[in-house]
Order: C-alpha cells, then structure tokens, then sequence
C-alpha cells in the first residue's frame, strides 16, 4: 500500500532524508522511531505531498505521490499531533464539514455512529471543540478517517501528551484499524506503544532508517536498548 525507493530530500547542504527504501502492506501498522530532526516527519509530508523529495519515488496504493496529489488524497488520512479543528464548532459539526470536504454528505446518525465508534463519548458530540482534551480532539481526527474511509492513515507524534487513558483508547482503535484493512505508518517517540502495537519497527537516524525489525520478535527492553544505542 506504500512504496518508498531511494526518497533523498536535501535543504541546501542538510539532508533531511537519504535514500529511504521501505515497503508497508495493507493493514500494516509501522512505527518509525527517532531523535527529532530524524527524518520521520519529512518521510510523512513527503506521503502527504506537502514536501517535494530531491529524488526517488513515494506511492501510495500504487500512485506516485507526486504525480497524483488529489487522486492520493482520497485514500489518506493524516492525524498529527495536534489535530487543525474548529473550535467553535462542535465535534459532530466538525466532522460533518471535513467529511463534506472529502465528498461525503452523511446524515447525522451516521456522524454520530463514526464519533462513538472513534471512542467519543456520546455526551461530547454536540459540544464545542472549545472545550476537548486533545484525546478527545484526536478521536474526531479518527472519526474523520473512518468517514473518508482511508485506506491510508499517517500519523506524526499523535500519542504525544496524551494520559496514559487516552493512549490506550487511541492505541486500541488503530489495532481495530489495521483489523479492517487500514494501513497505518505512525512516527512516534514512544517505545512502549511502538511495541504494543507496531508489526513492524524502523529506527531512524539523521535521516537514515538504520534498523528495522519485526516487533513480536523483540522485548520492550531490547527495543529500548536498541533505540538508545542508535540514537
């Protein structure tokens, strides 16, 4: 579902990115780790088109990022670590406005059906964004992909700041996503989750994926150690 050859991006002298290969099947979940400045953040808006590479190629269920943006579009969906939602409006209000984006025009109990099974609560539905926890925000995030129907979720730092909670509950529903089909490449500081609920790891370094191994085939412990002594 996401192919990614030799992809090299270079500001000036800096290489934020050199000669990434990696390959994500269908209803795969892969967690990148790394330092800040790694390389998993540009990985991510290279896949979303918002970054050109300097070479090489990204494709997303067999387009080529970059000659196809709009047509990628329609499979992805992108959850960073603070989710851009109105604040004004409600949950259900914001998930009808960027459903309606993405060409779907849903009744209401179908908004109100996505939100619970994103995990929001029933009673948050009808308030404002105003006053959510940013688990709460994130949740909508999800509520947003489900409606979409993306085949794709990318995701940077969405764990991030979250209570222990809320990292399960989102943790729980990305697992249920990857059930159904959903392909999912998250960049993450978080070992313990990247165990929990990764089929695969890649470490990255200076631009770099240094490792990259199977995650039932390795301990918490051994990840942690491996990740330290690369980073």
């Amino acid at each position: 579902m996401i192919t990614i050859k030799n992809l090299t991006k270079k500001y000036n002298n800096f290489t934020a990115l050199n000669s990434l290969n990696l390959q994500i099947n269908e209803g795969e979940i892969f967690c990148l780790l790394g330092a800040n400045g790694a390389g998993k953040t540009t990985t991510i808006n290279i896949l979303l088109g918002f970054v050109s590479p300097t070479s090489g190629t990204a494709s997303i269920n067999n387009l080529e990022v970059t000659e196809h943006t709009s047509d990628i579009k329609k499979y992805v969906a992108y959850i960073p670590e603070m989710v851009s939602l109105y604040p004004n409006l409600s949950g259900i209000e914001n998930l009808n406005f960027f459903a309606s984006l993405a060409g779907f025009n849903l009744p209401k109990e179908e908004l109100a059906q996505l939100l619970s099974k994103a995990g929001l609560q029933e009673n948050a539905h009808n308030k404002p964004l105003s006053g959510y926890s940013k688990g709460m925000r994130q949740k909508v995030g999800i509520a947003i992909a489900l409606a979409k129907k993306a085949k794709v979720l990318l995701l940077d730092e969405p764990i991030s700041g979250l209570d222990p909670k809320a990292a399960n509950e989102f943790s729980e529903i990305l697992k249920e996503l990857s059930e159904n089909g959903t392909t999912i490449l998250m960049a993450t500081h978080d070992i313990f989750r990247a165990k929990e609920i990764a089929h695969r790891i890649g470490i990255m370094k200076e631009g770099n994926l240094v490792s990259q191994l199977e995650a039932h085939k390795i301990s918490t412990n051994q990840l942690e150690q491996l990740y330290l002594t690369t980073v």
